[in-house]
């Protein structure tokens, strides 16, 4: 099956619930069956980033393959990267449901499925089975535990468990679905966390959401570039709900994902790169569905970006139609490399 059939089949899943649908077109994706498509495509997509070479700076954020069931498969799909994740140290069920909501008129997402994994161990033995070397970047996501969670102690120990089988590891400190999560992107909390970390055998990263007050933010960029951070991950989703929004299930609570996101998480990702251009690198995540937004992502500071609910939505066609699309965006501008564009409108 090509890309292109996989996605015109995509529909069909929105019959089923939005888990359901979820879980299904992971299990298909983890059979190979939604095909694949170069990654390396355009030469003038392909970039160097902490150290890591990518075929193209388009990636498949975290939260989609949680339990890194689909590595090999997906960044066939033409992804320069991916994160399985968000991982934790034990297995547990989530939120109850139902816990993700398509908001179909909005092209967006609302979830609240809580961090639900099946732990570390599992997670771990699938990246030891996986054949080396992967056909892209590998990124592993990691958080801590509702019940019982140690940030502190969590996040080092599964840094040292996983770095051996990753490219690089991100931190989630800022999903709004596990309780006290976004509090320890406050300074003292999170240099506390950094402190604790053990020495960088891959880089390191923080995610961060895209809620963070505009005075907030200086201080915790601060705080990642004297522990030795490589770079952050602009954004999480957003408990923030804006007018726009049409569906009957904007007011469910959760995350919101999608192209609502889109301005806010783009604003957060410029600021960030004011502070702290050339002593961290970006990935701007958040809204993006077209090559015009992944554009303007990496033109406000991102030298990567992720999609997450643009896949969800337009199945894996999207994947060859965007880095087409930034490729020709790049010649219009004159630009033959990917790294001469970013930053350049912030």
């Amino acid at each position: 099956m090509t890309p292109a059939l996989a996605s015109a089949l995509m529909p069909l899943m929105r019959f089923l619930d939005a888990e359901t649908a979820h879980g299904l077109a992971l299990k298909a994706l983890s059979l190979g069956l939604a095909g694949s498509s170069a990654p390396d495509r355009h030469a003038s997509l392909a970039t160097t980033v902490m150290g890591l070479r990518f075929a193209n700076p388009l990636g498949l954020a975290a939260g989609f393959d949680k339990d890194a069931a689909a590595i090999l498969p997906l960044l066939r799909l033409g992804f320069g990267f991916m994160e399985a994740g968000t991982v934790a140290p034990l297995g547990q069920p989530g939120n109850p449901k139902p816990r993700l909501f398509r908001l179909t008129e909005d092209q967006a997402v609302i979830n609240r499925m809580g961090f639900n994994n099946k732990g570390v161990a599992p997670y771990l033995e699938r990246l030891k089975a996986l054949p080396r070397p992967l056909p892209g970047i590998f990124g592993a996501n990691i958080g801590v535990n509702k019940e019982g969670g140690d940030p502190v102690r969590d996040y080092p120990a599964l840094y040292t468990a996983l770095a051996p089988y990753a490219d690089y590891v991100t931190i989630n400190i800022s999903s709004p679905n596990t309780p006290g999560l976004r509090d320890l992107q406050g300074e003292e909390k999170l240099a506390e966390i950094l402190g604790a970390m053990p020495a960088r055998t891959v880089p390191f990263l923080v995610k961060l959401a895209p809620d963070l007050s505009d005075a907030a933010l200086p201080g915790i960029l601060d705080v990642c570039m004297a522990h030795g951070v490589s770079g952050v991950i602009i954004s999480n989703t957003t408990i923030a709900r804006p007018a726009s929004l049409r569906s009957a299930h904007a007011t469910e609570a959760g995350g919101l994902s999608g192209p609502p996101l889109f301005e806010r998480s783009t604003a957060v990702l410029r600021e960030a790169y004011q502070h702290a251009a050339g002593r961290l690198i970006f990935i701007g995540v958040g809204g993006i569905s077209t090559a015009e937004h992944a554009y303007r992502k990496i033109r406000a500071g991102a030298s990567l970006v992720q999609l997450y609910t643009g896949f969800a939505y337009g199945g894996p066609a999207l994947v060859p139609r965007l880095l087409d699309g930034l490729a020709a965006l790049l010649a219009r501008d004159g630009f033959t490399s990917i790294e001469q564009a970013v930053g350049t409108a912030a």
